[in-house]
């Protein structure tokens, strides 16, 4: 059972979810079946926006895809997934970003803004973001880790597994946008759009991802990396909005650690392509991490920078 805020002071009444996608096909059913990598839906790839309003730079990165609306066709049910992993700074997805995504997905026309997790209320507000969800009247649904609430998704080309258990509500939904922050992380040294879908995976599930010595162990490292590649097969976001704002380059993922500060927002279809746009932003290359390199050999997008559209636009 999903719990849905309702704070007497600001929360608003949240909108009762669908049973089935507009398309008529459920989100994880269509997402599954689908065989090609993520391609822009305009002339850009990848926007990234730098400024110090950060709310204004995710309307500027969307606008430079070519607008919400070429995302989220009106009357759609839209599930968003910000990172709430730690409330220390740099960790988790900034409210600016969170408010300025709902407000679009609004004026896009949609029916519903939905925010999914298994994460407890107090991750939310530890982070400031249950407050933006409630101004802008998204319904922040938080489920409890239990089987009910999960189904079992078969992974077709799994190489390390056969089926994921993600969020039953997410069919409730026709749209998904993956919002994460990118940062270090102890085991694979980045996190960014693909690892932030954990989020949609079961607790339990995401345990077994991780073998032992998984900080340190190159093959339990490699095992960590090519099970989220796994995960991302039959979790196909819409759109990728990522928070590089500021973001820990040491002690992730849960920081605290040392701070980079690019105040950017970045935009994207190609989960791949962004994430190794991101770890430019560091001094890493997608090369250098094994998760994107297998992403981009098992077809799920382009790795080489050089074969993709950026535009890099300061507000």
């Amino acid at each position: 059972m999903a719990e849905t805020i309702k704070r007497r002071d600001f929360f608003r009444k949240s909108m009762k979810a669908g049973l089935v996608a507009a398309a008529g096909t459920p989100i994880l059913a269509r997402l599954s079946q689908s065989s090609l990598p993520a391609q822009a839906k305009g002339p850009v790839d990848v926007a990234a926006v730098s400024g110090s309003d950060y709310l204004q730079s995710a309307i500027k990165a969307v606008e430079i895809l070519g607008g919400m609306k070429t995302f989220v066709p009106k009357g759609s049910r839209v599930a968003l997934l910000p990172n709430v992993q730690s409330r220390n700074p740099g960790t988790f997805t900034k409210p600016e970003i969170l408010r300025a995504v709902i407000r679009m997905c609004k004026e896009a026309g949609a029916k519903e803004v939905n925010i999914l997790s298994w994460q407890p209320m107090k991750s939310w507000e530890d982070c400031g973001l249950a407050r933006p969800a409630a101004e802008e009247g998204a319904a922040l649904k938080l489920f409890e880790v239990k089987d009910e609430n999960f189904k079992k998704i078969p992974i077709p080309d799994g190489k390390n597994f056969k089926e994921a258990m993600i969020l039953a509500d997410l069919d409730n939904n026709d749209i998904l946008i993956n919002m994460p922050i990118t940062k270090n992380h102890a085991g694979n040294k980045f996190t960014g759009t693909m690892k932030n879908l954990m989020g949609l995976n079961s607790r339990p599930s995401n345990r077994t991802f991780h073998k032992d010595n998984w900080t340190t162990d190159l093959s339990a490292i490699e095992f960590l990396d090519q099970s989220i590649v796994d995960l991302n097969k039959v979790i196909r976001p819409t759109l990728n909005i990522v928070d590089a704002t500021e973001f820990v380059v040491t002690n992730g993922p849960m920081g605290p650690g040392e701070l980079l500060k690019p105040a950017k927002v970045v935009a994207g279809v190609d989960r791949v392509a962004v994430d190794a746009y991101c770890c430019t932003l560091w001094g890493l290359k997608g090369e250098d991490i094994f998760m994107i390199k297998q992403a981009n050999a098992q077809n799920l997008g382009r790795m080489n920078l050089n074969s993709v559209k950026i535009r890099e636009v300061k507000i």
